[in-house]
């Protein structure tokens, strides 16, 4: 079993931003230009996990 490595503080702002996004997507469900932002934040913060975890 290996350890889960600790996140850096640039995946930790994803984190952040991702939840923002995603609570302004509840706020505005109608919004194409939040929904494009949240799912910019998203596929940022999986990328960023693909490489730190690779």
């Amino acid at each position: 079993m290996s350890a889960i490595p600790e996140p850096t503080v640039e995946t930790e702002v994803l984190q952040h931003t991702v939840v923002e996004q995603l609570m302004a997507v509840i706020g505005a469900p109608d919004d194409q230009d939040v929904a494009r932002a949240a799912d910019n934040a998203v596929r940022a913060l999986d990328e960023r996990l693909r490489t730190t975890t690779a």
